[in-house]
Formats: structure tokens, C-alpha cells, sequence
């Protein structure tokens, strides 16, 4: 196994045990990949709840470009309802963890099909 299955096996851990869901393993294998590269990079690979900023790139970089979302407050709702559900207190909320929470969470499956 490569690096990206061993990150791939780690976020699914994370969906079963800190968020309550059955991973859709091949949906959660090409939301990481279209992650890219920075599921490499420490900082990168997560997001920051606390910080504003980080959340309107989620909300604009992926809800809104990604998976053509139109904007509202519906975007922030869903994204807080993902941190939610990780868990505030968790310290690494991994993007691909959070993405693909965004993903069911707006039926969006088919971007990735």
C-alpha cells in the first residue's frame, strides 16, 4: 500500500469511529484524490473550524467551484454541521474527512462519478 492508501484507510477510520458513518470507500477514495497534493502536507491536509477564513475557502473553493453549489447560507450551515459532527474538540479534521461529509451531505456523489 502507498502512502495515499495508508491516508485513505486513515480517514475512513476516522469517518466510522469520530463521525458515526459508513464510509462509501470508492466515493472517499476520489474525494481524497481530488484533494491532490495537499493531503501531504500537515497543515494543508486539515481544516481549521476556528478559523473564518479557512471556512469560506471550503465554502468557495469546494462547495461552490467544485461541486457548483450556489452560494448561501446553507453552504456555512452544511459545513458547520460537518465540524459538528467530526467533532469541535478534535484537534485534525482532516479536509478529505470534511469534503466528503460535504459531498453526501449535498447528494453530490456524481461529481466524482
Amino acid at each position: 500500500m502507498g502512502k495515499r492508501d495508508d491516508l485513505i484507510a486513515k480517514y475512513a477510520d476516522d469517518l466510522k469511529n469520530k463521525c458515526g458513518m459508513s464510509p462509501d470507500m470508492d466515493l472517499l477514495t476520489k474525494v481524497t484524490i481530488g484533494c491532490g497534493p495537499a493531503i501531504y502536507n500537515a497543515d494543508a491536509s486539515t481544516v481549521a473550524a476556528g478559523q473564518e477564513s479557512e471556512l469560506e475557502t471550503v465554502k468557495n473553493n469546494f462547495l461552490i467551484k467544485k461541486l457548483g453549489l450556489a452560494d448561501g447560507p446553507q453552504l456555512m450551515d452544511a459545513i458547520n454541521s460537518a465540524i459538528e459532527t467530526y467533532g469541535r474538540s478534535e484537534r485534525n479534521k482532516y479536509r478529505a474527512v470534511v469534503y466528503y461529509m460535504l459531498v453526501k451531505q449535498f447528494g453530490k456523489e456524481s461529481v466524482y462519478g
